[in-house]
């Protein structure tokens, strides 16, 4: 692959066409930036960001309000993903044992990733949600995503993407796939694991796009290399039957607005019907996001896991701020969740639900026209 390079590395302005190469992570970070991906350190030999600097780690930390990213520095991951020449040349020339990550959304890309982990095959309602697999269809030797990925483009008479010559294909170090595809429609497509219990395309096969990030090709890890597979380095848009497979599995969201949404009426009259004890109330609005929380333990990267978090514990400090929950309660559920999702990051966690929590209480949401 390093024949591909023919130019010098000590220049970004030549990195017009230069395909990245194993090991150079500078070049590939350069030539990323060049295709307009905002790009973001990994840690050594690993597919995780690099870890926020002590400041960012602090319990009642408050991303919003951090300076770090706006100071130039890599803290919060894929939300310091940038296309600056000049900060790029700072993080990866003086640090060439990082990886080099992209956000996703940010730089208008829907990634498939196909994944061929040796698992127990789940029931058959389990591998493509939404779709029904009739007893009649033989299941003999599927084992993956490629397999899962493949049916589903048979019965909408489509080619895999796993088998989409037409766009960039990396080729994971443990066997796996990712497809990378351009979002032109302007759509905030949101990301998913295999086919756990939120959106989900298929079992084995993830998506990312908004609230997340991939692995640039070209980066090492201590698993081995993600190469580029033919010659094909530029995303071709996403299929348009691929595009109406990921809006029926809901990886659109429901609605834009940043806030707390009004709590609609079937949910209104759960909560008026129950004991009348206001914190089982606020508990019972929780339970839906808390559960996309908790379903980030699927997916150890990539799910937005903070964002979910965040948005739960924002509709927490709006119900404490109205009365319907206590804040120890609030902070109960939440950190259970979280720590399900997240075992092991507590201190982390507690930063979000903390932010979270303070946000939201400015906004109490209102019950049955209670305040």
């Amino acid at each position: 692959m390093a024949a591909e390079l023919r130019v010098s590395c000590d220049d970004p302005r030549q990195f017009k066409r230069a395909a990245p190469v194993a090991s150079q992570p500078l070049t590939t970070a350069w030539w990323c930036a060049r295709q307009g991906w905002p790009v973001h350190p990994l840690a050594p030999g690993r597919k995780t960001p690099v870890g926020n600097c002590e400041a960012c780690r602090g319990p009642d930390h408050d991303r919003a309000r951090c300076g770090c990213v706006r100071a130039g520095r890599w803290c919060h991951g894929f939300h310091a993903a940038t296309l600056d020449f000049e900060r790029i040349g700072r993080w990866w020339g003086g640090r060439p044992d990082l990886g080099v990550g992209v956000a996703t959304g940010p730089a208008g890309l829907v990634v498939i990733d196909v994944d061929a982990h040796a698992r127990e095959l789940p029931h058959r309602n389990r591998l493509l949600p939404g779709v029904g697999i009739s007893a009649g269809i033989d299941l003999t030797g599927l084992a993956n995503g490629f397999h899962t990925l493949g049916l589903l483009a048979a019965l909408r008479g489509a080619t895999s993407p796993a088998d989409d010559a037409s766009t960039l294909r990396v080729r994971t170090p443990s066997g796996g796939m990712h497809v990378w595809y351009r979002n032109d429609g302007g759509h905030r497509w949101q990301c998913s694991a295999g086919s756990g219990s939120g959106r989900a395309l298929a079992w084995q096969v993830d998506v990312r796009a908004h609230g997340g990030y991939i692995i640039a090709p070209g980066t090492v890890t201590e698993a081995g290399v993600y190469r580029p597979v033919d010659a094909v380095r530029t995303p071709a848009p996403l299929p348009a039957w691929l595009a109406r497979e990921l809006q029926r599995t809901g990886h659109l969201p429901n609605a834009p607005a940043p806030g707390p949404r009004p709590v609609p009426p079937r949910a209104r009259q759960a909560v008026l019907a129950a004991s009348g004890r206001p914190a089982a109330s606020g508990e019972r609005l929780l339970r839906g996001l808390l559960a996309e929380v908790a379903a980030c333990a699927a997916v150890p990267e990539g799910a937005a896991f903070s964002e979910k978090l965040n948005r739960a514990a924002y509709t927490a400090g709006g119900l404490v701020a109205a009365g319907h929950l206590t804040e120890d309660e609030a902070v109960r559920a939440l950190r259970e969740a979280a720590e399900a999702a997240r075992p092991g990051q507590r201190g982390r966690c507690m930063a979000v639900i903390r932010g979270g929590l303070s946000a939201g209480r400015t906004r109490p949401l209102a019950l049955g026209g209670r305040t």
